[in-house]
Parts: C-alpha cells; structure tokens; sequence
C-alpha cells in the first residue's frame, strides 16, 4: 500500500500554517492525519469545525462513537489516537477494550449508544427498531441521534482518508483486540 507523504508546515498555504500553529498549540503537534488534511485549502479548518462543533454529547459519548467506528472502518491510526484521547477523559484501558469490542457493561446509557452506533456503521445507517428504542430509552433524545450521526460522519471521513493515504501513525499503536 502507498504511504503518501505528510506535508510540513512551510509546504502549506499561509491559512493552513496559521491552523497549524494553532493545533500546535492545543495539542503541543500536529498530528499526521490532520497534517494531511492540510493537504486541501479548505480540508484541514473544515474537519476542525465539524470536530469541534457544539453537540449534545459529552466527550465520554463521542470518544465511545469515535472508537467503535474506527473499530468496524479498520482504521489503526483512529483507534490509536482515540484509545489515547479516552484514557485522558477518564476510561481505564479495560474499558477501552471493551468498548473497541462494541459493549458497555460498565454503562446503561453508554452501551445504548455503542448498540446504535454499530448498528449505523455495520448497516449504512439501516437501524432496526429495537436499538433505536433502547436508544431513546436510554435517555437519548433526537438532538442527541443527530449528533450521533454526526460524530459517526465525522470518524468515517477520517478513517476513509486515513485508509487511503496511509499515514504514519504518530500515537503509542493501540493494541489488536
């Protein structure tokens, strides 16, 4: 498989240096994929404005989307990025593992959302009746499928570009479940 080449900061536009700087500044770097992101004028600011939209999820419920995602797309760079991303907002790694295998035992709620969520990937967004039901039932609301199906777009467009440039993955490799 092709490795595309990851652009420094002095091969971009002046936009995508300034946006560089400010990752650089939030994250200490600039992670690979959004690196590559940066690859289009306009790639880079719009992922970040998805990313970091406002949403009726806590980041616990995005970190658990962005896992079981990442899972089900394959993509090793994601889940090592979000494997690291979830034990800094408070999961242990068996929790990680678990929820990378697509169940919460630890969490009603959490695993409602983990149920839909893989329903949505593995289905092309074809859900049956029942997990939608154990959603609301969980306390989701429709706000709340909204944003789900945003984080999931969001996560499937990173884990399809990563898949297809093969970026280095510049985070500890999570490990194979």
């Amino acid at each position: 498989m092709k490795t595309f080449k990851v652009p420094n900061r002095d091969e971009l536009s002046q936009a995508n240096q300034d946006l560089f700087d400010r990752v650089k500044r939030h994250l200490g770097r600039v992670p690979n994929s959004y690196a590559f992101m940066a690859s289009s004028e306009n790639g880079l600011a719009t992922y970040l404005a998805l990313s970091n939209a406002k949403s009726s999820l806590s980041i616990k419920e995005k970190e658990v989307i962005n896992l079981i995602v990442s899972g089900i797309n394959g993509c090793h760079y994601c889940t090592s990025a979000h494997t690291v991303i979830a034990k800094l907002n408070g999961f242990t790694q068996e929790q990680i593992l678990e929820i990378r295998r697509g169940a919460v035992s630890f969490d009603e709620k959490l695993d409602a959302l983990a149920q839909l969520v893989k329903e949505i990937t593995n289905n092309k967004g074809n859900v049956g009746e029942k997990v939608i039901a154990n959603f609301f039932a969980a306390g989701y609301t429709n706000e709340g499928l909204v944003d789900t199906v945003m984080v999931i777009a969001e996560r499937t467009f990173s884990n399809y570009l990563n898949a297809i440039v093969n970026v280095p993955i510049d985070f500890p490799v999570a490990p194979e479940i």
